[in-house]
């Protein structure tokens, strides 16, 4: 993209993101907290030359599903992150969850009672039994800073408990085979939080209980989201393929009901606003902030 068209991308993006029907949206999921969630998304897409450059309306959506799922994209703070992505289409921006977000989103069910993911390094593993679980580490006998592998636990309140070890080798190997990016992405930039996302990801998708949310999370991680007037889409064009395997332990946090995922019906249209900086025509707005249409 030449510059002067990233300029003019640019002004799209801030010119969305001070929309009054964008505010709106952002103000229905998170009250007070709005405007500073919409000032951390600008300046992540102003501390970012690449993501100027991705359609806004892509950068929007990722926004959406972060502040849908409460959940900081200050890449500081590693709880989530809008990542940008060159397709066949041009750049267009990700979501992506941290596993810091993992763990939150894990604990807001109530049900966790204990949960981490820990890189381990060289002289710390004593033996790990991949049948029973049981692990043995001595973290006192650390004999250099290579990491070996990862390690993820969990223990719910009503005891259940379960031990994953990964060695470095079958997360390299899981990494190259689910993302493309593999040499030149996020795996080359933080490998290390990478590995531990990818091995308390695939854990809890296996053993856990999952709140909506949490399913929400794992489904639009890594994805292109298109909210349209029928529902969700998830683009996975740097993961085709997906990593992980779901389980039937979606619960309702409010009641510890098991139910129905049945967020790919969600209708995200608001209610025609009328905008006070500029005046906007239908093209200027993501779909899923325009109109329904009338039914004829």
């Amino acid at each position: 993209m030449s510059n002067s068209k990233a300029i003019d991308n640019y002004q799209r993006i801030k010119f969305l993101l001070s929309n009054v029907n964008v505010k709106k949206r952002f103000e229905e999921v998170l009250g007070h907290r709005a405007a500073q969630f919409i000032t951390s998304v600008s300046n992540v897409v102003n501390g970012n030359p690449m993501l100027r450059n991705c359609d806004a309306n892509s950068i929007l959506s990722a926004a959406m599903v972060a502040a849908t799922l409460d959940l900081p994209v200050d890449p500081n703070l590693g709880f989530s992150y809008i990542i940008p992505y060159h397709t066949k289409e041009g750049w267009k921006a990700q979501f992506q969850v941290g596993y810091k977000g993992i763990i939150q989103l894990a604990l807001r069910t109530g049900q966790y009672k204990n949960i981490n993911v820990i890189a381990i390094y060289e002289g710390q593993l004593k033996g790990f039994n991949p049948l029973t679980e049981e692990i043995e580490l001595n973290f006192e006998n650390k004999i250099s800073n290579k990491v070996i592998g990862y390690a993820a636990y969990f223990r719910l309140i009503n005891g259940f408990e379960k031990t994953v070890y990964w060695p470095i080798e079958k997360v390299k190997a899981h990494a190259q085979r689910f993302s493309k990016t593999y040499n030149n992405g996020p795996w080359r930039t933080d490998f290390d939080e990478m590995a531990k996302k990818t091995v308390i990801k695939n854990t809890l998708s296996k053993w856990g209980i999952l709140s909506v949310d949490m399913q929400t999370a794992l489904k639009s991680d890594q994805a292109i989201i298109h909210e349209g007037k029928r529902g969700v889409d998830y683009e996975y064009v740097d993961n085709p393929e997906p990593d992980t395997e779901g389980n039937n332990n979606v619960i309702d946090v409010d009641t510890g009901e098991i139910i129905e995922d049945d967020k790919s019906d969600n209708d995200y249209a608001i209610e025609e606003g009328e905008n006070q900086q500029m005046e906007i025509d239908e093209e200027n707005l993501p779909e899923f902030l325009q109109e329904e249409d009338e039914e004829k």
